[in-house]
């Protein structure tokens, strides 16, 4: 019993010289967590839950056209962004210099 727990006392304040072989076994133990965790081990998935995403939607009158209603602009800004469960919060009509109508922004939570 006293050879496993002197065993576990150098690995727990790694007591082992820097040039031996069990330096270079934790070493790699280490290496090995690091890089084959995977990400979902430590995701907080009630922060992400909670997490409000909220993005903005630029849609150019080439494609949408200039003569669209609200709801028309809400659901084509929803299909573009993939996501036909969110909320729009704003549409804003972007003009140019001579106050021609060149796309809209739809923001979207």
């Amino acid at each position: 019993m006293g050879f496993i727990s002197s065993t576990v006392k150098k690995i727990a304040f790694w007591t082992y010289p820097r040039t031996s072989w069990q330096w270079d076994v934790l070493c790699v133990l280490i290496l090995v967590f690091i890089f084959l965790t995977p990400k979902s081990w430590f995701a907080n998935t009630a922060f992400q839950r909670n997490q409000i995403t909220q993005g903005t939607v630029v849609m150019n009158t080439d494609v949408v056209g200039t003569q669209l209603d609200r709801t028309e602009i809400e659901r084509r800004a929803k299909q573009l962004a993939g996501r036909p469960d969110a909320l729009v919060t704003a549409v804003r009509e972007r003009h140019d210099d001579s106050g021609r109508l060149i796309a809209y922004e739809v923001d979207i939570r």
